[in-house]
């Protein structure tokens, strides 16, 4: 199949008018501008192409491009009527973003590979270094670090997630909308001063700027997304708006334990860019979003132990939870075009979030020994219980968060020496009530925590000492944070020699304080030092070298701040991480198509570490600094056309992590994932292309389980199974924008395509944690696997006008 990509655009004149009736023309191919003065052409890939712009009223334009398969690449230039243009540079797709070590992901894959949590995140698990062991989560940990550990940033807005979620299943829709997407980023570590200060990744997504009028609507048995954009004829209004609904029920009430569970997922996000002039263009990003989570237990049973000695854990509830998060955002941002080397920018933006989460939940089990006999009209039946109890959860946690930025930043290019600077405050104003309590009982008398001096012997003697819960948290907290940052970072292209080279060297300075009712202000400074150097050798082969190095902090969030037992600690200390990162790109073609193997070996040594213990996807600190740490490992990356006209990728990742808690040796951290293996790969039918399928992989060694409440961890380091799941999705394009045909019920379509998907193919049983029982006569606990999804069956539709 011919391999081609898309070259689009908007020509405006000098007024900043467009212009309609441009004729694009290029490798034997050509279009016209519409009257928005937009156009979108189809051009050979992996060669350099001339494309030539001509008009009547106009002088020509020629530039060159070399893009790879499947890429689109944005030109708008501006058509002048006096002097003939000609732009003599090749643009070559991702070149900035490979001596940056960053990875760029298509937005067109991200919507086609949907998965059982559809977004960018089901695509990040494929890389390596990243490790996702819960497909009803969007969390993802990279290197070693926590969910905690990443930024996430849309259209140079740093956007933030809900702060009580314990559960994927009570998560809901990641904050990025993939249908609105025009670029994605991801950078695993060793990134530039430019990016804020958090210990492991960065995430940078673009909303697109649309050129036309278009609805996309994608709907399958887990909800389904609507969204519409357009541009005004002037073209200096553009708009693109987003409703996306998600409904779990099908994932959830697939799993082991009954329920009757009703959620509510549903969220609008719209990107407005207006442009006044030329110079000066002022946008507004805006998302609301409402989280609804109602859960009503009601039987379990969880097989587990081995064929000599099967057991069942059989739990019977009684009560509900009941969790509401709702979230409003909105930002704007004004770009000033000084002149072709002078760009100014402001970004204000707020983030407002209420989040309650309250349950009552009785949990009565039995522990026993499982019938194995064949053909026993009891077998699978638990016929001796070696522990009985009962266990009754309590909760009513509301929190109040209101966060503003305000951020100024700049962009000089100085005789190629390009310069960056910015100065950001934020506020952070949360009101936090926390009420916990979880009481055992076991063999008909409640279990005291181990800090209670006081032993029960019943029914030997009676008890005397007090009733209390085995847990209890009591907390209310207003605490507010005010933030200064500021970086300022230098970066060149050169040469040495024959050889390409780029550098880069940037500062950050971030000084916090942290004050409220009943907490002693406290103040803290820090400065983030970061470099990188590429070089691109003079040889034959197409080889890339990069190194980058830097020291970086993560000043503590809210989160951070607050202890298990809900006290905010405002001395708690920036985690300190010195990072480097050694990368090689090799670009290569193989069976005549383009291919990428891309290598990354990389060391952290961390300091100042908050420890902490991961209970689903909630995270609970220590709030104290009381560790150190470090993590080494290598990623490799295979990608490229195993398919033509198709792009795969092969991913392996190796990672040790351990730390070192009060000094008393090193253990391994929560997040200490030895091997991981990544698939994404992508076929059709060579005979019927149209017919076409997506297989999504992940292998990743089993992370430490963790320990019961009050236990050491230096005497629970046993881990949970490897994580294995293999997604398959296989779909139908009913109609395609490059094919036209004769039936007329295809006219309203641009595009039209039919699927099914199975999720976790080979039914694995993967576990996200463990509940631990205990046993009455041996005084043992269990480690109960909590099993995630069994395989699961969806249907979908994908629609464009």
């Amino acid at each position: 199949m011919a391999q081609t990509a898309t070259l689009r655009g908007v020509i405006l004149d000098e007024l900043n008018q467009p212009i309609v009736g441009v004729n694009i023309s290029g490798a034997d191919s050509g279009t016209t501008t519409n009257e928005n003065g937009f156009y979108l052409l189809k051009i050979p890939a992996n060669e350099e192409v001339t494309v030539v712009f001509s008009h009547i009223n106009y002088k020509k334009i020629t530039a060159s491009f070399n893009l790879k398969n499947g890429a689109s690449f944005e030109f708008n230039p501006v058509m002048s009527l006096e002097i003939e243009q000609i732009a003599t540079v090749v643009l070559q797709g991702n070149q900035r973003k490979r001596v940056e070590g960053i990875t760029t992901i298509d937005p067109e894959i991200v919507r086609t590979i949907k998965g059982a949590q559809p977004g960018v995140e089901n695509l990040l698990k494929t890389l390596p270094g990243v490790s996702i062991s819960n497909e009803l989560s969007t969390q993802y940990s990279v290197r070693g670090g926590n969910f905690d550990e990443n930024l996430v940033y849309v259209n140079e807005i740093e956007v933030y997630r809900p702060f009580l979620i314990r559960s994927g299943q009570q998560e809901g829709l990641s904050f990025v909308n993939t249908d609105l997407v025009r670029n994605v980023d991801f950078s695993a570590g060793g990134f530039q001063a430019r990016y804020g200060d958090k210990l492991s990744s960065v995430l940078d997504i673009t909303y697109r700027n649309p050129v036309k009028f278009g609805i996309r609507a994608d709907l399958s048995l887990l909800g389904g997304s609507l969204s519409g954009e357009t541009i005004s004829k002037d073209s200096k209004f553009s708009g693109i708006v987003g409703l996306r609904y998600r409904d779990n029920t099908l994932l959830v009430d697939a799993r082991q334990t009954e329920t009757n569970y009703d959620p509510t997922f549903a969220d609008v996000q719209t990107y407005l860019t207006y442009k006044f002039s030329d110079k000066f263009h002022l946008s507004f990003l805006g998302n609301a979003s409402v989280n609804t989570y109602n859960y009503e237990p009601q039987t379990r049973q969880t097989n587990f132990g081995t064929i000599a000695n099967p057991l069942a854990l059989l739990v019977f509830y009684d009560g509900q939870e009941k969790d509401a998060y709702q979230t409003l955002f909105g930002a704007f941002k004004a770009n000033y075009f000084v002149n072709p080397d002078l760009t100014l920018k402001l970004i204000a933006s707020t983030y407002h979030t209420t989040e309650e989460e309250y349950f009552d939940i009785l949990a009565q089990y039995r522990l026993g020994e499982v019938n194995s006999n064949i053909g026993d009209e009891d077998l699978g039946e638990v016929e001796f219980s070696e522990g009985i109890g009962a266990q009754l959860n309590h909760a009513r946690n509301d929190l109040d968060a209101l966060i503003t930025n305000i951020e100024h930043k700049g962009f000089y290019n100085l005789n190629d020496n390009n310069i960056e600077w910015s100065v950001k405050f934020t506020h952070e104003d949360i009101r936090d009530r926390l009420v916990e309590w979880e009481v055992i009982d076991s063999a008909g008398f409640s279990i005291n925590p181990p800090n209670i001096d006081a032993f029960n012997e019943q029914p030997y003697s009676p008890y005397e000492g007090p009733l209390v819960p085995f847990q209890n948290i009591r907390a209310t907290n207003k605490t507010k944070i005010n933030r200064i940052q500021a970086y300022g970072q230098w970066s060149k292209r050169g040469s040495i020699g024959d050889h390409d080279v780029f550098y880069n060297a940037g500062i950050r300075i971030h000084n916090w304080s942290v004050e409220g009712e009943g907490i002693v202000k406290s103040s803290q400074t820090v400065v983030s030092p970061r470099a990188q150097f590429a070089i691109k050798p003079n040889w034959e082969s197409d080889m890339l070298f990069r190194i980058g190095a830097g020291l970086y902090y993560q000043p503590p969030f809210y989160r951070e701040l607050r202890d298990s037992s809900g006290t905010v600690n405002p001395n708690t200390k920036a985690q300190q991480s010195f990072h480097v990162v050694v990368g090689n790109e090799y670009s290569f073609d193989m069976w005549d198509r383009p291919f990428k193997l891309i290598s990354e070996a990389y060391y952290k040594k961390l300091s100042d570490v908050n420890p902490y213990t991961i209970e689903n996807v909630r995270i609970r600190y220590r709030a104290r600094n009381n560790a150190e740490a470090y993590a080494y490992g290598l990623d490799l990356r295979l990608n490229g056309e195993f398919v033509p006209g198709t792009e795969s990728w092969f991913s392996f990742g190796y990672l040790k992590t351990e730390e070192n808690i009060d000094g008393r040796g090193y253990i391994s951290r929560p997040t200490d994932q030895r091997l991981k293996f990544g698939v994404l790969f992508q076929d059709y039918v060579p005979r019927i292309p149209d017919l076409k399928m997506y297989l999504n992989l992940v292998y990743q060694t089993g992370v430490p389980g963790g320990s019961p409440s009050y236990a050491d961890p230096y005497d629970f380091q046993n881990r949970l199974p490897d994580y294995k799941r293999a997604d398959l999705g296989i779909s139908y394009v009913l109609v395609d924008p490059n094919k036209t045909y004769n039936a007329s019920w295809k006219d309203p379509f641009d595009e039209f395509t039919v699927g099914i998907e199975i999720f976790n193919m080979f039914d694995v049983q993967n576990s996200i944690t463990n509940t631990w029982v205990r046993d009455v006569y041996s005084k043992r606990q269990y480690a109960i696997p909590n099993y995630l999804t069994p395989r699961i069956f969806n249907v979908r539709l994908g629609m464009k006008f």
